[in-house]
């Protein structure tokens, strides 16, 4: 059987296939033996092509595909399939040996094509994967494949954060987080609009950075993609629209009604989805990429008519941080637009540092540890020496596995009060204590509850250090100032009176070991964002359950939550592999895969050598590992953890 190979829409440059597995198993499950097939749509760009590729790769396929070019030819899409003249009748017959057909482009299929692969479908002999494009013209004979219920349909949803992340890692060296935001943010899911802006960053120069990762920032590069998908907007022609959209370009946020903005225009632009108005008035452009593209289109007078004046952008700024701070104070940490801060940050113009830590400080409490570290590395690029920046991306490192050291804390100020000191080398090694630092208003509510963060955050700092590296006894000594700390290292009696709200539920529940309200407690900090302290307390909960298949599934949520933050381990985080070991146990198998000698590993906690070794006998026992050169992939969370 002769194929049709198509590959100009595919991502094999620069990218390997990557993310969409669940899609892709379905697919495959769709066109095995003897199922009929299924039908997958989506918006241009999402990459539908190359995910219907890799679900057919290695099986005996015919393929077809439908171009503008030949709309009007009758069976154009067969032609290779097909002798010269046939009728509808005799292709169906012609084809009824095919098992396994690929429609591309089916909603560009001349007529007759379309009616063929309906009528395959009808037969049932072929299986048929079919591949159309949302909100383009589609043949009724197409559509009637899932709307006449003879296919199943599978819309593509657009990648999600992580799999773009993971996509744009798959190269020599991948995007730092803040980069793969942007790119995010402007996609949009348009898996071609990604490849072609990445290529015009790297080809322009526009990248920044070490060894290793990359950072873009400047302008948007206007590729034939941006032109095409912005085209609607910089030819408008109606009276004020053009203005409208770019004082919203250069000013966004803007208050409805505004001396800057004409109503009524207004109105019409947001009829048409260009514009979106929120609840509490203010105007923003709808589209991510509507901004940039209208800033790079002023040109240089334009744009400094339009631009706000440095006092209006620092007002604007500070409401914006303030607006974080709110949310950290009401323990609501979901997605908050914050786009003059992205701004600022994208067109490279230099970040103040208290709003870098606070960005830091918000998606660090999201569990988005990689995103919290470059936040804080942007304020530090203009002020090397803030305290809170340099806290935070101590904090962040030390409870992620990247392969950056954790920040030199010294002469960093910690405490508050009379218990203000400056953390010193004692602060970041397996020795020392803290102090306490007077402040506890933070302790009534739960982590990142006051804008005095800095007063606790060293003695914190210091605490995850010490769990990073395995040394669980110097850390919860320096738990003083943060009592959700101690909770999430395993010991709530420490924070007990000292938390409200859905902390203290969780750690009401992990003193209790009561998994069902371990379970109830990490689906509340999940719906208010906290997706790493969500993972943690199911992860709790797989030990204090008594019913093995509650236990199973507690594991199962722990680990999906925990690969959506960014690399994060931390001590609940490796209990999901060592979970059937005891306490101590698990304390000293740590300690071991840090590369710890049993007798090193004996005098930090104070046990006989022969103790130690005892340990990591029932250890290895229970954990089906031969020796400890096996143990520092298990206390790792690997990336296919299931339950």
């Amino acid at each position: 059987m002769t194929t049709f190979e198509r590959d100009a829409k595919t991502l094999e440059l620069p990218w390997p296939f990557t993310g969409r597995e669940a899609e892709l198993e379905l697919i495959r499950r769709s066109v095995a033996a003897g199922r009929s097939g299924i039908v997958v749509t989506g918006p241009a760009g999402r990459g539908k092509t190359r995910l219907a590729t890799e679900a057919v790769r290695g099986t005996e396929c015919a393929r077809v595909a439908g171009t503008p070019e030949t709309r009007q030819l009758a069976f154009a899409a067969f032609a290779h399939l097909l002798p010269e003249t046939v009728s509808l009748h005799r292709a169906v017959q012609q084809l009824s040996g095919v098992r396994l057909l690929l429609v591309d482009d089916a909603h560009l299929l001349d007529d007759a094509s379309a009616a063929l692969v309906h009528q395959l479908a009808v037969h049932g002999r072929t299986r048929l994967l079919v591949v159309t494009t949302d909100g383009e013209r589609t043949p009724g004979a197409i559509s009637r494949l899932w709307t006449g219920e003879l296919l199943p349909r599978l819309a593509l949803e657009p990648l999600t954060r992580e799999e773009t992340a993971q996509l744009l890692a798959a190269g020599a060296d991948g995007p730092e987080a803040l980069t793969v935001n942007r790119l995010y943010r402007l996609c949009r899911g348009d898996l071609r609009l990604l490849r072609e802006l990445v290529g015009a960053v790297r080809d322009a120069g526009l990248r920044t950075g070490g060894p290793g990762e990359w950072a873009w920032r400047g302008p948007v590069p206007v590729t034939p993609t941006v032109r095409e998908r912005t085209a609607h907007l910089l030819d408008r022609t109606a009276p004020g629209e053009r203005e409208t959209l770019e004082r919203l370009a250069f000013g966004e946020p803007l208050a409805v009604p505004a001396d800057t903005l004409d109503l009524r225009v207004l109105e019409d632009l947001e009829t048409e989805g260009l514009v979106h108005v929120d609840d509490h008035g203010t105007a923003r452009l709808a589209d991510p990429l509507h901004g940039p593209v209208l800033r790079s289109a002023a040109g240089r007078l334009r744009s400094r008519r339009l631009s706000r004046t440095p006092a209006a952008r620092t007002t604007a700024l500070e409401s914006e941080t303030a607006a974080l701070i709110r949310a950290m104070e009401q323990a609501d940490v979901r997605d908050l637009p914050a786009p003059v801060g992205e701004w600022l940050l994208d067109e490279g113009t230099g970040l103040p540092p208290h709003h870098a830590a606070v960005r830091a400080r918000f998606a660090r409490l999201r569990g988005e540890l990689r995103e919290a570290a470059a936040w804080a590395r942007e304020g530090l690029r203009t002020t090397p020496d803030d305290t809170p920046c340099r806290l935070e991306l101590a904090l962040a490192v030390a409870q992620s596995d990247g392969p950056e050291a954790v920040p030199d804390l010294a002469d960093t100020p910690v405490g508050s009060g009379d218990g203000r000191r400056t953390a010193t080398a004692a602060d970041v090694k397996p020795r020392g204590t803290s102090e306490p630092s007077g402040d506890h208003r933070v302790t009534h509510s739960g982590p990142g509850a006051t804008t005095n963060s800095r007063e606790i955050a060293g003695g914190s700092a210091a605490a995850w250090s010490a769990a990073a590296r395995g040394d669980l006894d110097t850390a919860l000594d320096l738990v003083t100032d943060e009592p959700y700390d101690a909770v999430r290292l395993g010991v709530p009696d420490r924070a007990a009176g000292r938390l409200s709200g859905v902390f203290a539920e969780h750690a009401e529940a992990l003193a209790d070991g009561d998994g069902p309200a371990l379970d109830r407690a990490a689906r509340s900090l999940e719906q208010r964002g906290y997706l790493l302290f969500a993972a943690e307390a199911h992860a709790h909960a797989v030990r204090a359950h008594r019913d093995p298949s509650a236990a199973r599934t507690s594991r199962t949520r722990a680990v999906a939550l925990a690969r959506r933050c960014q690399g994060a381990r931390t001590p609940a985080l490796s209990g999901l592999v060592l979970g059937e070991l005891t306490a101590r146990q698990r304390q000293i198998v740590t300690l071991a895969a840090a590369g710890l000698s049993n007798r090193q590993i004996a005098e930090k906690l104070t046990l006989s050598i022969r103790t130690v070794g005892n340990h990591l006998y029932s250890a290895y026992a229970r954990l089906g590992a031969s020796d400890r050169d096996a143990l520092p992939c298990l206390v790792e969370l690997p990336e296919a953890q299931s339950a």
